[in-house]
């Protein structure tokens, strides 16, 4: 809970300085057959359809106990899950990483330093090694935190069984021994699964907010209408990967309702606050194009990252899939039809 807290509080601190930092001196590159009126009516249609779907997207993978089914013992959840990891790395890959090219290369900004330098694969670079880095320590550190207790809670049941009979004690230390193994393999597990769910929802909620910002401050009406359908359908596939990990993290409901709720409010509340700034936000001032690149670079690196070592890998390389044939030929589909989706996608968006 203490991790989710102070996620929490980076969420709410993003949300609240991101807007600041966007509005800023303008960069005029013409009209775009801007409508106030119009643009507003796509903007709450956007709002209402992103938010249901982000929703409904994040809710399926949790249903495992409801729908047998859809459990993370089945095939079944490997390929769903395989067909979300490939739309996050096109996400990554395909929306996310060129968005952050094109910011920071705008013939807004000025030549020296951002023509000497090719900032946008640095930060992406830097960010997935950094997602690594925090990937390792975090899962090591709550291992180290859990093997402790584990060990005051052995060191206990030891004494209480020294106090029975010789034979009984011997009995209880030998099962208690095979107990304790398998429950330190099973929570090494889990412990890791949290950490890239958290991770992982850390970089979605970035470029979402950015997402979020840039429909909401919009006023062209052209740009909007599809962005409202691609972002849909967006937002329900990312949402499906997330809700993968949850499950297989097991987390206590509230928990769960917590990280739910961050994805599925976190576009629409980031279209809230452009709506809130159109007045005096500029996406072509070089402010916004720095903020917005460095951002989006990050979270392209983070969402890479996450999907081909923590979501395929893991999966890929397991026990389950190299045993059948069957799933690896299903999720070797599923994976290629997520990314070739949400590369489509972009033609769009």
């Amino acid at each position: 809970m203490n991790g989710l807290k102070r996620n929490a509080q980076l969420f709410v601190i993003l949300f609240l300085v991101l807007p600041i930092l966007v509005v800023s001196e303008e960069c005029d590159q013409g009209d775009e057959g801007r409508d106030k009126a119009k643009a507003l009516r796509y903007k709450v249609a956007a709002l209402a359809s992103i938010l249901a779907a982000g929703a409904v997207g994040v809710c399926i993978p949790l249903l495992g106990k409801v729908v047998p089914a859809l459990s993370p013992e089945k095939d079944i959840f490997f390929v769903v899950k395989a067909f979300a990891a490939g739309v996050i790395l096109a996400t990554g890959f395909i929306h996310v990483l060129p968005d952050a090219f094109e910011n920071l290369t705008s013939p807004c900004l000025s030549e020296h330093p951002w023509g000497d330098f090719p900032f946008t694969g640095f930060v992406a670079m830097c960010t997935a090694m950094g997602t690594l880095m925090v990937d390792t320590y975090a899962t090591a550190y709550f291992q180290k935190q859990h093997f402790k207790n584990a060990q005051v809670e052995a060191t206990d049941a030891e004494k209480q069984a020294s106090e029975h009979e010789g034979h009984v004690h011997l009995h209880t230390h030998a099962t208690h021994g095979h107990a304790h193994g398998q429950m330190s393999s099973h929570s090494s597990k889990l412990l890791r699964h949290r950490v890239i769910s958290q991770v992982l929802e850390l970089g979605i909620v970035v470029h979402s907010v950015i997402i979020g910002i840039s429909l909401g401050a919009s006023e062209s009406p052209k740009t909007i209408r599809p962005l409202v359908a691609a972002l849909t359908f967006h937002q329900f596939f990312e949402g499906m990967g997330l809700g993968s990990c949850i499950t297989q993290a097991r987390f206590k409901r509230v928990s769960v309702t917590i990280m739910g709720l961050f994805f599925a409010l976190t576009t629409p509340v980031g279209i809230g606050i452009g709506i809130g700034i159109t007045d005096t936000y500029d996406e072509n001032s070089p402010t916004a194009l720095i903020v917005e690149g460095i951002f989006n670079a990050a979270s392209s690196g983070i969402l890479i990252y996450m999907a081909l070592v923590d979501l395929l890998a893991a999966d890929f390389m397991s026990t389950k899939m190299q045993n059948s044939g069957r799933l690896q030929l299903g999720c070797n589909v599923s994976l290629l039809l997520g990314a070739g989706f949400m590369s489509l996608i972009a033609k769009w968006a």
